[in-house]
């Protein structure tokens, strides 16, 4: 773990970055000794009552340090550093791709301590880049809906299940917007590389009007009001602790496969106190870290173990593969695509 450095530019620490972009909340955590040396500005797309309990213990083991907390959507992080260049000291977001990019463009100052050293190499990029938790990407369906028939396992027996019987699911099936959220661009454009019956899972959908979201957590509520009966493409981190003790819902891993995100963070290279980002990245890869973040956070942190025992988990390759569908055009072409698949008159 890296020292706090004595004075960590106090005065430039504490103040406060400027919010050029559309923000979600903005958090200030006090620090624990009561008398704030130094104050962490995160930008993420972590909703802050999922990472409250890490930040709570990072203070305690650091108690002059305040904690300014930003949650904005992944396009709305991304473009705060790229074209603002606005002032966080670490930067975490869902979307990997948008974070590669940063990374890539030069954008993220390089880290490296025993913490980043022991993560495997597919979860951390060139000292750049580093992820701190993996994530399948689920779908959750209520048992109502199957009549009495069990879940489907794969994304061929969705799309049957789906086309004989149009009756259950019109107009009660959500998934993400893959224009309005980065995350969910992200889902679908890996989606449409790994499975050849993605398009057609895609187009049975588009027929059952599907309702579009930007985010996990109002589809997983949508979903326990009875608005929709089906939700593809959501965050198992995000769901399990919402709908445990549910039985009228049903979370399913697709064995053909389930994505596995990779929630990333980097130190950008705008920091104000790039050391105090630094200190927080190791807490977060730290042994302590690692345990708030599956047992109070809920998010199942980097475990290579874990995947080899569930093959039908496929990490999304944290490598500038990533890169691909954000240039322009490939965009363009794919969200045409998309949209002819999905968005039927």
């Amino acid at each position: 773990m890296r020292a706090v450095l004595g004075a960590i530019g106090l005065m430039a620490a504490l103040a406060a970055p400027v919010l050029a972009f559309e923000t979600e909340e903005d958090t200030r955590f006090a620090a624990a000794g009561g008398v704030a040396q130094a104050e962490l500005a995160v930008l993420s797309t972590t909703d802050t009552e999922v990472l409250a309990p890490v930040i709570a213990a990072f203070q305690a083991r650091n108690p002059g340090i305040a904690v300014r907390y930003t949650v904005a959507n992944s396009q709305q992080v991304y473009a705060a550093i790229a074209k603002d260049g606005a002032a966080y000291d670490m930067v975490i977001s869902s979307a990997m791709d948008l974070q590669m990019k940063l990374a890539n463009d030069g954008l993220a100052l390089p880290l490296r301590s025993v913490e980043t050293a022991a993560l495997p190499e597919w979860a951390r990029w060139q000292d750049l880049l580093f992820a701190f938790a993996q994530e399948p990407v689920v779908m959750i369906v209520a048992r109502a809906a199957l009549g009495g028939e069990p879940a489907p396992r794969t994304r061929r027996e969705l799309t049957q299940l789906l086309r004989d019987n149009p009756e259950r699911f019109m107009g009660r099936i959500g998934t993400y917007d893959p224009e309005a959220s980065g995350a969910g661009y992200l889902f679908v454009t890996q989606d449409a590389r790994l499975s050849d019956t993605f398009w057609r899972l895609a187009e049975v959908m588009g027929g059952l009007a599907p309702m579009l979201y930007d985010s996990s957590a109002p589809m997983i509520a949508d979903l326990k009001s009875g608005q929709l009966v089906l939700a593809y493409n959501v965050l198992g981190s995000y769901a399990a602790p919402r709908i445990a003790g549910s039985d009228a819902l049903v979370m399913v891993e697709l064995e053909d496969h389930t994505l596995t995100l990779l929630r990333t963070a980097l130190v950008p290279g705008t920091a104000r106190a790039p050391e105090l980002g630094a200190l927080f990245l190791d807490f977060l890869l730290g042994t302590e870290g690692r345990a708030l973040i599956a047992s109070a956070a809920g998010l199942p942190p980097i475990d290579a173990a874990a995947l080899a025992a569930k093959p039908h988990l496929r990490p999304i390759r944290l490598d500038a593969g990533l890169l691909v569908y954000l240039d322009a055009l490939k965009r363009r072409a794919f969200l045409e695509e998309w949209q002819a698949a999905l968005i039927q008159p």
